[in-house]
């Protein structure tokens, strides 16, 4: 099976495609296929921009040209656009007609000619705010990358060829070239995924590494606890590809999860093995007792971990769907793998001697289970205290959250695509599309006079706002040739009347001009026109009020029984489809709850013990909601993602106590509290070393460098931590305090048994009688 599986995962591959996070029913969703029906979204320009005063000097302008002249010879080069490469429209009278001609066919042969082309562009408010600012003296590079091209992984192989021409260029001038686009963006990440995935492979295999040699002191331990983990990894990175699914941002964390995750089940099987074997040193019979023992509580307790991943495949998001089924799938996976394989190696390993079992009587580890103790039995009233405040101040705390979201939200601040968008951002409003599609109902609905004007009025409006750009559409373009129409006169460049308007068209159609001016704003029908512009990475929250701003003011300009407009583009939909998201994963959280206290009700057949047992589950996320609240830490994917993940690993601890305790009760004659202690003396080490090594394992999600993934590393530990805590004090105490009224008979017969040992027969007093 590992065999079969390492052939599969060479074939493993990054995602370079657009992630959406809506489903496709949704109208955001199915408006923003419609728009890419007619029109072309700017999904794929990768742009370059620099901020120079003195931009227009000879070598240097010549040089510009250059770079833009190599970078369009590129393969998956379609189309380039700059201050160097722009166009003209010139008016020939005789033939009557517009001709579009290059202002600068090869490089400039003297400053003059540049100085002149400088006033010639400055002339041209069309290209003013979209290809230069002249406030700032910044001039951008817009490239078009072929889509096909766009979600291969070759778009690497086209992107490195860009950044090398442009340092070049940045090296010979002195001048920081900046770059951005989703292009650019897109494959920053996925390169950056790639890298981590190995990295935190790495770095889980050898934190667990170290704490399980310092736990247990042998390197047999430690060496086949890799192995199995190790096996598990290519296990996932194989259902990943036979599933046909690829890596994304979320499921790159599946390998590392599922090292941390199998850990713990090595460390129980071993402990319980060592234990056994300390107790009557009989190998064989050690391993028996952890199968039919430990090996019960296993397969509950990553069950119940499997289906609080399960429960991502209900949100409806393909990201989210992908992650719940293979990391479901794999933490199965794990527990095959360990349950066979550990007792199998250790039965042919020599028996642990006394260095090996030496952590069972470790003064530190026992010593802290009997401060515990110490505590549950003489101080439950003051526990009870502490998790009441606990939990009212972590209510106050969940009041202070907040929900939010950016495009570049994981991206460190430090990081030069997140300085560069910040650079576009304050030149060029941004570089997120946004587009309004406006249907005329009508053919040719476009071209009335009273429609561009509408069009006109709604940019006007639109221009107010200072997270867009300057917006483009065919009412520009009608402005240009307008200005064309009057020799290049600036103060022409205005909305032409109905008797120019039908001058300027006759122009437009005596010859097809290289340039098809229209054709980008219009459908050939002339019924549906676009707005297009950029908006700054604002955030969701920001982003919801823009949104209904903008809703208001075309609506206040297009009347719905005329008109049939919407307002999508990219922006849009990673807008929408955050907020989706986030409300998907607290509904897949919820269902997690429901699922696995049903599964723990057929369990132990007690739903009080059930009620019981959630409390010291729940308190944990209600402390990291508010560390959430007051630390100003926004809810958004990455973060949500935290609750569900440490729900189902932490109701792990609550299993195996509450398996050993209702074990206890039937051999102490039904002693609620003796049980509850012997239980929590023989299961609190396993809980500390499997929580020390869930800490440290989430805690290596601090490396990386996107910020989401930082804070589910460090939320998930914190929560954790205090899941331990919680299950190893609060849990007792509740049991301790309530007794009888929540452990009835049933419990002590529940649908799924575990073995007692106890009733195990000793192989040295068996006997052959004659």
């Amino acid at each position: 099976m590992t065999l079969f599986m390492v052939y599969n995962a060479q074939y493993v591959s990054i995602s370079y495609d657009y992630i959406n996070l809506l489903p496709e029913k949704d109208s955001s969703y199915t408006h923003f296929q419609d728009f890419k029906e007619v029109f072309r979204e700017d999904v794929n320009m990768y742009v370059l921009a620099v901020s120079d005063p003195d931009f227009f000097e000879l070598d240097k302008f010549n040089d510009w040209r250059r770079l833009g002249d190599t970078i369009r010879k590129l393969d998956g080069v379609e189309g380039l656009a700059s201050v160097s490469h722009l166009f003209n429209i010139n008016k020939n009278k005789e033939e009557k007609k517009f001709e579009f001609v290059s202002m600068l066919n090869d490089t400039a042969s003297s400053q003059a000619q540049v100085d002149s082309l400088a006033g010639l562009i400055r002339s041209l408010p069309f290209y003013r705010g979209i290809l230069y600012n002249d406030s700032t003296h910044t001039f951008l590079m817009g490239i078009t990358i072929n889509e096909k091209l766009m979600n291969s992984r070759n778009r690497e192989g086209l992107i490195q060829q860009i950044a090398k021409l442009s340092q070049a260029f940045s090296d010979k001038h002195k001048i920081e070239v900046h770059h951005s686009g989703l292009p650019y963006t897109r494959t920053v990440i996925a390169k950056k995924i790639r890298e981590e995935l190995r990295m935190f492979v790495l770095l889980a295999l050898l934190v667990t590494a170290i704490i399980m040699y310092l736990f247990f002191r042998s390197f047999k331990i430690v060496m086949f606890s890799m192995l199995v983990v190790s096996m598990a990894v290519v296990w996932a990175l194989g259902s990943i590809v036979l599933m046909g699914y690829q890596i994304t941002i979320i499921s790159g964390m599946i390998p590392p999860l599922i090292i941390v995750i199998g850990i713990p089940n090595c460390i129980y099987l071993l402990n319980k093995f060592q234990q056994e074997y300390a107790h009557h040193g009989n190998k064989i019979m050690a391993m028996q007792r952890v199968i039919r023992r430990i090996g019960n509580a296993a397969f509950m307790t990553n069950l119940t971990t499997a289906l609080g991943f399960a429960t991502f495949i209900t949100t409806n998001s393909e990201i989210l769907v992908e992650f719940g089924v293979i990391a479901s799938l794999n933490i199965m996976g794990v527990f095959i793998i360990s349950i066979l394989l550990i007792p199998i190696i250790f039965s042919f390993l020599k028996a642990p001697s006394a260095r090996h079992t030496h952590h069972l009587k470790n003064k530190t580890i026992n010593r802290v289970v009997e401060i515990l103790i110490h505590w549950i039995v003489y101080y439950r009233k003051q526990i009870f205290i502490v998790t009441i405040l606990l939990v009212l101040v972590g209510i106050y705390g969940i009041t202070r959250m907040k929900t939010t979201g950016f495009m570049v939200d994981d991206i460190s601040k430090k990081h030069p695509v997140y300085k560069d968008l910040k650079y576009f951002e304050k030149n060029f409003k941004g570089v997120m599309p946004l587009e309004i599609m406006i249907d005329t109902k009508k053919k040719k609905g476009v071209m009335r006079t009273s429609t561009l004007k509408k069009i006109d009025k709604l940019q006007e409006k639109l221009s107010h706002y200072p997270e867009l750009s300057h917006s483009m559409s065919i009412v520009d373009a009608f402005k240009f040739s307008r200005q064309a129409y009057y020799n290049g006169k600036e103060k022409y460049y205005g909305l032409p009347g109905s008797q120019e308007q039908n001058f300027i068209l006759a122009y437009l159609s005596k010859d097809k001009p290289r340039i098809n001016l229209l054709e980008n704003f219009v459908d050939s029908t002339g019924q549906y026109a676009r707005v297009s512009l950029k908006v700054a990475d604002i955030g969701t929250l920001k982003m919801r009020k823009l949104y209904h701003d903008i809703t208001n003011d075309i609506y206040s300009v297009f009347p719905a029984e005329f008109y049939n407009v919407t307002l999508t583009g990219t922006s849009i939909v990673f807008f929408k489809g955050t907020g989706y998201l986030i409300h998907n994963l607290f509904t897949s959280l919820l269902l997690a709850i429901l699922i696995i206290a049903v599964f723990m009700a057929i369990m132990f057949a007690s739903w009080r013990m059930v009620m019981v047992s959630l409390i010291p589950n729940l308190v944990p996320l209600i402390v990291t909601a508010a560390i959430m609240g007051f630390f100003g830490i926004p809810i958004k994917p990455s973060t949500v993602l935290v609750f569900s993940i440490a729900f189902g690993i932490s109701v792990d601890d609550t299993i195996h106590f509450l398996a050993k305790y209702r074990q206890e009760l039937k051999l102490t004659n039904w002693n609620i509290g003796k049980s509850v202690i012997i239980a929590l003396q023989e299961t609190g080490v396993s809980m500390i070393y499997t929580s020390i090594v869930l800490f440290f394992g989430f805690s290596i999600f601090i490396t990386s460098t996107f910020g989401g993934t930082i804070a589910l590393g460090i939320l998930v530990s914190i929560t954790l931590l205090v899941a331990m805590l919680s299950n190893i004090v609060l849990l007792p105490s509740l049991l301790l305090a309530l007794e009888k009224r929540l452990t009835t008979k049933s419990f002590s017969e529940p649908l799924l048994d575990v073995y007692d040992e106890e009733e195990d027969i000793e192989v040295d007093e068996l006997e052959i009688k004659e």
